[in-house]
C-alpha cells in the first residue's frame, strides 16, 4: 500500500510539473480559442447589411453561396488572429499589426484590446506601447463611424482600460520576479557565507590543533626518546620506545588531518583564547625538562599589553622552540622579548644541531599558520637561516594596532 501511494504521488508530481512547465502555452491556446468567436462575430456584423441585400436580390441557391463566402472571408482574419495570439510572446508586433488592420478595416475592437493588454503585460518598451496606442486610436476613429463621445467611450473601454490593466499586471509580475530573484540571491549569499564560515572554522581548528596537539605530542616524543636512551632497565626503555613510536604515528596522522582541514585560500581565520606571556616560563621549563637548553633575554614579561599581542607572541615562541627541538637537537636556543618603537619584538634563535637524530614527523603548517596569526595581529614575521647554520624566527607585533580594551594579566 505504501509503495502504491509513493508511485501515485510520484506520478502526480510528474504530471503537475509537466502541466506547470507548459502553462503559458495552454494559456495562449485558451485565449486564442476563447476570443475567436467574438472576433468572428465582429468581423461579420459590419457586413450584415450586405448579407441582407444579397439574400433579397439573389436566388436562393446563389444567396446561400454568397453567405458561405462571406462567412469564409470572416474566418480568415479570425484564424490569423488565433495564430498571432499563439505568437504574442515571441513576435508581439504581428498581433499588434493585425489588430490595427482589423480595427481599421472592420471596426473589430477585441483584437486591439487584447493586443495592447498582452504587450503591456509581457514587454517593457513604454514608448512603443504609447505609439501603438495612438495608432489604434486613429484606426478606431477611421474604422468606426461614430460621434466624438461614442469614440471617446470606445477608446476608454477597449484601449485605455486593457492597456492600464496590462501595465498593472506586468508591473506586478516584474515585482514578484524580482522578489523571487532577490530571495534566491540572498539564499545563495547565505550558502556562500556559511561555506566561508565553515572554511574559516576549519582553518582555526587546524591552527589550534597544530598549536596545541602537535606541540604537546612533539614534546611527549622528545621526552620518550630521552627516557629510552637513559632508561635504567630494558622494560622501561621498551615502554619509552613504544610511546615514542606511537607519538610519531600520531604526528603523521595529525599531518593528514591538518591537510584536510586547512583552507589554502589565504583567508584569515579568527583566533581563539590562548596562553599569554605569563605562561612563557612554564613553556620554557617544559622544554628544559625535555633536555633543551633555553636562554631567556630581553625585557621578559611586558605588562599591560593587549591579550591578542600576548597570545601572538606566545605562539611565536612556542613555534620557534618546537622547530628548534625538531631540527636542531642539542643546540642552544635563545628567546628574546623586548619592546621596540614598532611594538613588541619576539625572536627565537638557535645554533646548528650538535647531536644527530631523526626528527619526528611535522605537520607542515606551523609557519604558515603562524604567518596568518601574526598578519591578523597586524605584525610581520620573518624566518631564515643564520650564518652559522642555525635558524632565526622573529616577529614584530604592533601594540597600537589593537584598539580594544582587552588586556592580558598584569
Amino acid at each position: 500500500m505504501a509503495r502504491q501511494a509513493r508511485e501515485v504521488g510520484g506520478l502526480w508530481r510528474h504530471n503537475a510539473e509537466w502541466w506547470w512547465s507548459r502553462r503559458l502555452r495552454f494559456a495562449d491556446w485558451c485565449y486564442a480559442l476563447g476570443l475567436a468567436p467574438f472576433v468572428l462575430v465582429l468581423q461579420i456584423m459590419p457586413q450584415m447589411g450586405l448579407v441582407q441585400g444579397l439574400l433579397a436580390s439573389l436566388p436562393r441557391h446563389h444567396a446561400a453561396s454568397a453567405l458561405t463566402l462571406i462567412l469564409f472571408l470572416g474566418l480568415i482574419p479570425t484564424a490569423m488572429f488565433c495564430v498571432t495570439v499563439l505568437l504574442r510572446r515571441s513576435h508581439p508586433m504581428w498581433l499588434l499589426g493585425l489588430a490595427c488592420v482589423l480595427l481599421l478595416a472592420f471596426g473589430d475592437l477585441v483584437p486591439a484590446a487584447f493586443a495592447l493588454y498582452s504587450y503591456a503585460v509581457h514587454f517593457n518598451d513604454r514608448r512603443l506601447l504609447a505609439g501603438w496606442f495612438a495608432l489604434m486610436t486613429l484606426a478606431m476613429g477611421i474604422g468606426l463611424d461614430v460621434s466624438g463621445i461614442t469614440l471617446f467611450v470606445n477608446v476608454s473601454i477597449f484601449l485605455v482600460v486593457p492597456m492600464t490593466v496590462g501595465l498593472w499586471v506586468g508591473t506586478r509580475r516584474q515585482l514578484v520576479d524580482r522578489l523571487h530573484e532577490r530571495a534566491e540571491r540572498l539564499e545563495r549569499e547565505q550558502h556562500l557565507m556559511a561555506e566561508r564560515a565553515i572554511g574559516a572554522e576549519r582553518t582555526r581548528i587546524a591552527r589550534e590543533m597544530h598549536d596545541v596537539v602537535a606541540h604537546r605530542v612533539s614534546l611527549m616524543v622528545l621526552h620518550a626518546g630521552g627516557l629510552e636512551v637513559s632508561a635504567p632497565d630494558e622494560r622501561t626503555a621498551e615502554a619509552a620506545g613504544v610511546i615514542r613510536t606511537t607519538g610519531r604515528e600520531a604526528l603523521a596522522e595529525l599531518r593528514g588531518i591538518l591537510g584536510v582541514l586547512r583552507d589554502d585560500t589565504g583567508a584569515a581565520a579568527p583566533t581563539a583564547p590562548q596562553p599569554v606571556l605569563a605562561d612563557l616560563d612554564r613553556l620554557v621549563e617544559e622544554w628544559r625538562g625535555a633536555g633543551m637548553t633555553v636562554v631567556r633575554t630581553g625585557d621578559g614579561l611586558v605588562p599591560d599589553l593587549p591579550a591578542q599581542v600576548q597570545r601572538t607572541a606566545f605562539r611565536v615562541v612556542q613555534e620557534g622552540l618546537t622547530n628548534a627541538a625538531k631540527h636542531a637537537p642539542g643546540a642552544e636556543v635563545t628567546v628574546d622579548l623586548r619592546t621596540v618603537p614598532d611594538g613588541l619584538a619576539v625572536e627565537v634563535a638557535n645554533g646548528p644541531a650538535t647531536a644527530p637524530s631523526v626528527p619526528p614527523p611535522v605537520s607542515g603548517f606551523g609557519l604558515t599558520g603562524l604567518h596568518e596569526r601574526v598578519a591578523l595581529a597586524g605584525g610581520t614575521l620573518t624566518s631564515g637561516r643564520r650564518f652559522d647554520g642555525g635558524w632565526r624566527l622573529s616577529a614584530i607585533v604592533p601594540i597600537d594596532h589593537h584598539t580594544g580594551t582587552e588586556r592580558g594579566p598584569r
